[in-house]
């Protein structure tokens, strides 16, 4: 009998990070379902590509219209479902839009990437973040 080969949650997302007024900034969104701090991202939905689907799901969960500056660190985890995930992040630049939540999402913030760092429920985030930092200098 042929085992089944579990599918990979694909998921796409981004570090969308702002000049503050003493130091840059990045977002994070919570998530009430999951009562967690995060990056913002999503899975991919059928026929869209992973670049697409970063800038969409950004949009979505936090209002900001953005654009791709940089890819940064993938994540891979178990989901919450026990699936296995692969997500990739972009470093994004903010184009239009104003913060908000959604409906996946009770709150969003502008932090210091220092107090972010902190604020974040994920080490595997925190290390997307680090390599943000790398990216952007």
């Amino acid at each position: 009998m042929e085992q089944s080969i579990e599918q990979v949650v694909r998921a796409a997302g981004g570090v969308v990070i702002r000049d503050g007024d003493a130091t840059p900034e990045v977002v994070l969104v919570h998530r009430p379902k999951y009562d967690d701090w995060t990056i913002p991202k999503g899975k991919l939905e059928k026929g869209e590509t992973d670049e697409e689907c970063a800038l969409r799901e950004v949009e979505e969960e936090t209002g900001l219209v953005c654009e791709l500056v940089e890819e940064l660190d993938s994540s891979s985890y178990i989901d919450a479902s026990g699936r296995p995930k692969f997500v990739r992040y972009w470093l994004m630049r903010q184009l239009s839009g104003e913060l908000r939540p959604s409906r996946e999402v009770d709150d969003v913030r502008w932090l210091p990437i220092a107090d972010a760092e902190q604020q974040l429920s994920y080490h595997r985030d925190v290390r997307v973040l680090d390599s943000a930092r790398e990216v952007r200098g």
